[in-house]
C-alpha cells in the first residue's frame, strides 16, 4: 500500500488509538519456565502455526496490567493489519515519534511494552528493535510466523541481542485449565475417584493433544484442522520460503514422520525407500526437508547421546511430532500408539522445562529414550513405558536404565508410565506416572513474568 508520510501518520494514530483503547484479549495462561525478558535484549516469542505465540504476547500485556503497569504502556501492534501492510523499515520510527507524542511521559518511570506481531512483514525490523533497545526505556517482544522468525535468523539479524522463548501447543495442565477442568492440588496424592478421573482426562489429552483450537471439538473435525495445519505449514513455512520443488518427497517425508513418531530416523534408509518408489530425490535433499520441518516446528529431533560427532551423525535420530494430537492423524496402523503419544509428552515436557535432551544407547545395545541436563546442573535419565505391570518389561527397562547410570553416575533415574503402577522389580529408579510429573513440574514452573 502506497502512501503519503501524511496518510501514514494517520493511520498510526488511529492503529496506536484503537491498541491502548480495546480490552486486552483474555485466554488461558500459558507456563513458561524460565526467564522470559532479559536486560538490553528483545524477546523472540516462537513456535508452530496456532500453538498460541498471539495469545501469549497479549498475556504478557494482562499481567503487566495486573502489576499496575499503566495501560497506555502496553502496546500492541499486528503488522500483517491491512492497514500497516506495506511500511518499510525505514518507516518505523513513525510508530515510536507518533506514539511518544501522544504520551510523551511514557519516556520516564515504568518501561513501555511494545508487542510486535508479525513484524517480520517489515524488510529490516531487526534495525528498529535494536534501536529501541539503545535509545528508549521499553520491554520489545516480537512474533512472527516460523516461517520468517527461525531461531538462527533471529540471533544474526539481532546480533546478540534476542532472547528465544518457545511456545508450544498447550501442556496437560494448560489443556486442563483452558477446558475449566479441576487440577489436584498434589498429584502425588489422590482419592481413587481422583485419580481415574485424571487418567482419563490424561488418555483424551494424548489423542487430541494441545493445540488450543482443536479443545472441545469432535474428533473427527480435531484431526481435519490438524491435517490443515500440517499441510499450511507444509506449503507456507518449506516450500514457498525455501522454494522446494519436489513436494512428493516433502509430503512422503511428512507422513513418515509424523505416521512413525518417537521412531528412529535415518535419512540413509528413508533415501533408499525413495528409490524403491520411484521418487527421483538425493540425500542432501533428505537432510535438507528434515532442517526444514525442524525450522517450522512441526517435528523435534533427538540426537543420540555422544562425545564424538561421527557417532552423533550415524546414528539415527528419534523425532517427534510438535503435538501427539498428529500422531492419530497420520497413523495407518490402526493401532492407539499410546506408548508414541507417551514418549512425545515427555519430550514436550523436557523442551518447556528447557533441558538439553539426547537418547543414549548403551554398549549392550539397550536404549534410554532420554538423558536430560537442566538449567539448574541437574542430569536425569528417564525411560517412558506406557505398561510396567509385565515382569520382563520392568526388567528390561531397569537393566536399560542401569547400565546408562553406570555411564552417568550423577543422573538421577525415572520411569515415566501411563497409570499409577508399582516400583516392584525397579530398583533404583523413580517410577511415576507422566500426569503425575507434568503437574508436579507445572506447579514448581512459578509465575510467567
Amino acid at each position: 500500500m502506497t502512501s503519503t508520510p501524511a496518510e501514514l501518520r494517520a493511520r498510526l494514530v488511529a492503529k496506536l488509538a484503537e491498541a491502548l483503547e480495546q480490552p486486552i484479549p483474555d485466554s488461558t495462561a500459558r507456563r513458561i519456565h524460565g526467564a522470559v525478558v532479559l536486560p538490553g535484549k528483545a524477546t523472540a516469542v516462537v513456535g508452530m502455526r496456532r500453538a498460541g505465540k498471539t495469545t501469549y504476547l497479549h498475556q504478557l500485556r494482562r499481567e503487566r496490567l495486573a502489576r499496575g503497569v499503566p495501560r497506555e504502556r502496553l502496546v500492541y501492534l499486528n503488522f500483517e493489519d491491512e492497514q500497516l501492510v506495506g511500511m518499510s523499515a525505514d518507516q518505523l520510527h513513525l510508530v515510536t515519534d507518533e506514539y511518544y507524542r501522544l504520551h510523551p511521559a511514557a519516556r520516564e518511570g515504568i518501561a513501555v511494552t511494545w508487542c510486535l506481531d508479525e513484524i517480520q512483514t517489515v524488510p529490516g525490523w531487526e534495525r528498529f528493535v535494536r534501536r529501541m533497545l539503545d535509545t528508549e526505556r521499553v520491554e520489545m517482544f516480537v512474533s512472527g510466523s516460523s516461517a520468517a522468525l527461525l531461531s538462527r535468523e533471529i540471533a544474526t539479524a539481532m546480533r546478540g541481542r534476542a532472547w528465544e522463548v518457545l511456545v508450544h501447543p498447550f501442556a496437560l495442565d494448560e489443556a486442563l485449565r483452558h477446558q475449566e477442568r479441576t487440577i489436584p492440588a498434589d498429584p502425588a496424592f489422590l482419592s481413587p475417584a481422583e485419580r481415574s478421573s485424571l487418567e482419563r482426562e490424561f488418555l483424551d489429552y494424548l489423542q487430541t493433544g494441545g493445540f488450543p483450537e482443536v479443545q472441545g471439538l469432535d474428533a473427527a473435525t480435531a484431526r481435519r484442522v490438524l491435517r490443515d495445519y500440517v499441510d499450511v505449514t507444509m506449503l507456507r513455512d518449506v516450500m514457498e520460503r525455501h522454494g522446494v520443488s519436489n513436494v512428493a518427497a516433502l509430503r512422503w517425508l511428512v507422513r513418515h514422520l509424523l505416521g512413525n513418531a518417537a521412531s528412529p530416523f535415518s535419512v540413509e534408509k528413508f533415501f533408499r525407500d525413495l528409490k524403491s518408489q520411484g521418487l527421483r530425490v538425493s540425500k542432501d535433499t533428505v537432510h535438507a526437508l528434515l532442517a526444514h520441518l525442524e525450522d517450522a516446528f512441526l517435528v523435534r529431533v533427538v540426537w543420540v547421546e555422544s562425545e564424538s560427532e561421527r557417532r552423533r551423525m550415524v546414528n539415527p535420530r528419534k523425532i517427534y511430532p510438535i503435538d501427539p494430537g498428529l500422531i492419530s492423524v497420520f497413523d495407518r496402523s490402526g493401532r492407539a500408539n499410546l506408548g508414541h503419544a507417551l514418549e512425545t509428552v515427555v519430550l514436550l515436557e523436557l523442551e518447556r522445562r528447557r533441558a538439553e535432551i539426547t537418547y543414549v544407547r548403551t554398549a549392550s545395545g539397550y536404549e534410554v529414550d532420554f538423558l536430560a541436563r537442566y538449567p539448574d546442573g541437574t542430569v536425569e535419565l528417564l525411560q517412558v513405558c506406557a505398561d510396567l505391570l509385565d515382569h520382563a518389561t520392568a526388567e528390561r527397562e531397569s537393566r536399560a536404565l542401569a547400565e546408562a547410570h553406570a555411564s552417568f553416575p550423577n543422573a538421577q533415574c525415572r520411569i515415566l508410565t501411563l497409570r499409577a503402577e508399582t516400583s516392584e522389580g525397579v530398583a533404583g529408579a523413580t517410577v511415576q506416572p507422566t500426569y503425575e510429573w507434568i503437574l508436579a513440574g507445572a506447579m514448581s514452573a512459578g509465575s510467567v513474568r
